[in-house]
């Protein structure tokens, strides 16, 4: 048992000696979990921000102008004043994603009670702004519309009271930073330890593992180890660094139970990385495998869209992934102070999947040394 603990030891600082020599990657571990970060919290846009609007005012009224003075910055651009004959050709060219069109005597017919229409136009390719930036601009119509009237007893019959949990200003950088940096944590682990196994085959240097007295269970959990720890340093350095520094973004939950979660969870992306290895031959090939398999993981977890409106068979499937869990937990923990009571069913499903991950990649990597020494 010693003599195993000693050979996963040696081993595990083998690979960080080997990661020190290959600037290709500690420059993607840095971007990764720094810049790509920033960039990705600061400047993605998932609300309604500075949204292109163009109004067709064929009333030209009091009430017309109002409503185009209520759309105001940061939501909206200041609008542009079109005619009806350029609304298909603008709309057509993307120039804008909400177009208004108030029609004629639109302000006489109100007050003599006649039904009216306005029209809004909505781009709804720009799927992160249409539906949020119509619903607002829907209110701002009906506040302005309510207001000229001067008639506010049915709209304020019920006062609802809207208090944002967890979130209290709505912004969305926290919450893109922290998913940035979870996801990224899943991205380097399977890339750092594939690419491990890849490389020592290319360079040959597998070969003289198997002739040393190592078992296979050893050369797998001295990757596993290596990897991730560099992992889990350079995402605890982002967390405070790039999310807590740079970001100023708020955590309210512990960080030490996070790393702790994301340790457990590193055990199953490691192994799954591993475990991918064995089936490419090369590393383009493992590239390509890694990236497919990731690309699920990111867009079906629930970091990006909520489980929740995803089909019932897709959610049971997604249960089976390690990200799935980590996700939930990455959220409950450092959004709303989630303690291991909450969480622990999420964290003993990571735990479990990484060691199935752990001993098919381990069946994966034996079969894979049996056909390389005959």
């Amino acid at each position: 048992m010693r003599r195993s603990l000693t050979n996963i030891v040696q081993l595990g600082i083998k690979e960080l000696y080997s990661l020190r020599y290959d600037p290709v990657m500690l420059f993607l571990i840095v971007y990764m979990f720094s810049f790509s970060i920033f960039e990705e919290a600061e400047n993605a846009v998932t609300g309604v921000v500075n949204a292109a609007v163009a109004i067709v005012d064929e009333d030209r009224s009091q009430l017309s102008r109002r409503i185009g003075d209520a759309l105001l910055q940061p939501r909206f651009q200041a609008p542009e004043s079109i005619s009806v004959d350029q609304v298909d050709a603008s709309m057509e060219a993307a120039r804008y994603t909400f177009v208004i069109d108030i029609p004629p005597n639109f302000e006489a017919d109100l007050l003599a009670g006649r039904p009216t229409v306005i029209q809004l136009n909505v781009d709804a390719t720009a799927m992160g702004m249409a539906g949020t930036g119509a619903g607002y601009i829907q209110q701002i119509i009906a506040q302005e519309v309510s207001t000229f009237r001067k008639d506010d007893r049915q709209t304020h019959a019920v006062n609802v009271v809207t208090r944002a949990r967890f979130n209290p200003n709505m912004e969305a950088k926290g919450f893109q930073g922290v998913m940035a940096l979870t996801n990224n944590v899943t991205l380097m682990a399977i890339l750092l330890t594939g690419a491990a196994l890849i490389r020592e085959r290319e360079h040959g240097t597998i070969e003289h593992l198997l002739v040393m007295p190592l078992r296979p269970v050893e050369i797998m959990l001295a990757k596993v180890w290596a990897n991730g720890l560099v992992v889990i340093l350079v995402a605890t350095l982002s967390l405070y660094l790039i999310v807590q520094g740079a970001l100023a973004v708020t955590i309210v939950g512990s960080i030490s139970l996070y790393l702790s979660v994301a340790v457990v969870y590193l055990f199953s992306v490691t192994s799954l990385g591993i475990y991918l290895a064995t089936l490419a031959r090369s590393m383009p090939q493992f590239g390509l495998l890694a990236m497919i398999v990731f690309v699920i993981m990111l867009l079906l977890s629930g970091g990006h869209t909520p489980l929740d409106s995803m089909p019932v068979a897709l959610q049971t499937i997604m249960q089976f992934v390690p990200s799935t869990h980590f996700v939930r937990m990455a959220q409950a923990i450092l959004f709303r102070d989630a303690g291991v009571d909450v969480i622990w069913p999420d964290l003993l499903a990571t735990a479990l999947i990484g060691v199935v991950f752990f001993l098919a990649a381990l069946l994966r990597f034996r079969k894979t040394v049996t056909l390389t020494q005959t």
